[in-house]
This record gives structure tokens, C-alpha cells and sequence, in this order.
């Protein structure tokens, strides 16, 4: 079957997948993301930098990487490129800007890359996330030190998310 539209429910089912899985990463709802993900799921970031092969290989990256409570994230996608390549498969490309807060390591990062994701309908009967990645656009990273009177005022695990400023 060669690439072809998909219908508008399957289109807003991938769109939801893709926001699902985000919102998972940024809220360090591993098995929130674990369901988003084939069982068989590859992972590739960085240009191939990093790979993982399998769910419990990528979440332990995920877990590893960004499961520190110091470890603040905000992804957004927008512009979905989707399309069918078969009965039960789909491929996205998706523009991502993200930002990241180290509080350990006292950076802030900001940056954007195209994702490049391949669904697959799994036995379950719903669309899953079979392969995806990501190559850099750009990135930069800000040493907090080198932003005078930058603060933290509010995180959603050690405050709530209420902010200091109310």
C-alpha cells in the first residue's frame, strides 16, 4: 500500500498517541508513556546518538535521563505530517521545541528537531508508537549561573506546581 491520507479519526487518534506520550515525559508518568509505546518499540534520539531497542530499554532511558524530580521538561509538537503505509501501519513527522530544566546539573536547555515516528495497530486493536526519534535542528544549553536572579517558583513535585509569586 503506498502512503495515503488517513481519515480524520485515525488522524486525531495519532495526534492524541503523540500528546499522550509527551505529556507522559513531562509529568514522569512512566507507565502513562509505557502504554503509548509497542512492546517491540525502537528509539532513536540524538541522530542515532542514542538507541534503545524494546519498552523497558526505552522508558530505563527515560527513567535514567529525565526521572530526577531536579529534571524539569516541556515538550511541544505541532505541524503532524501523517500518513497511512498500510492497513495497520502509519508514519509522523512531527516539529518539536522543547525546553529542560537541569536543577542538578544548574542548566536550562532549549531546543527544536522533527520528530520521525513510525504506529503500528498492535493486537490490542489501538495505535502504538513503533519506532521514533528524533536529529536536532539545533539545540543550546544556559548555564543557570550565567542568568542573575533566575528562580525556580514553582515545580509540580516540590510544590504542587503552586507558584511562590501568589
Amino acid at each position: 500500500m503506498e502512503q495515503a491520507a488517513l481519515d480524520e479519526a485515525t488522524r486525531h487518534e495519532l495526534e492524541e498517541l503523540k500528546y499522550r506520550y509527551l505529556r507522559g515525559i513531562d509529568t514522569k508518568d512512566w507507565d502513562l508513556v509505557a502504554d503509548t509505546l509497542c512492546q517491540d518499540v525502537v528509539g532513536e534520539w540524538s541522530g542515532g546518538a542514542l538507541h534503545y531497542e524494546g519498552r523497558a530499554a526505552v522508558i530505563g532511558f527515560f527513567t535514567e535521563a529525565m526521572g530526577r524530580e531536579s529534571f524539569l521538561s516541556a515538550h511541544r509538537v505541532t505541524h503532524p505530517e501523517l500518513e497511512r503505509t498500510g492497513e495497520r501501519t502509519a508514519t509522523g513527522i512531527w516539529a518539536l521545541t522543547d525546553q529542560l530544566v537541569d536543577l542538578q546539573w544548574q542548566f536550562l536547555l532549549q531546543g527544536a528537531c522533527f520528530y520521525h515516528d513510525e504506529y503500528r495497530i498492535d493486537p490490542d486493536g489501538r495505535w502504538h508508537i513503533s519506532r521514533t526519534g528524533y536529529q536536532r535542528t539545533f539545540e543550546h544549553v544556559t548555564p543557570l549561573a550565567d542568568l542573575p536572579g533566575w528562580r525556580l517558583t514553582a515545580s509540580g513535585w516540590e510544590n504542587d506546581g503552586r507558584s511562590s509569586l501568589v
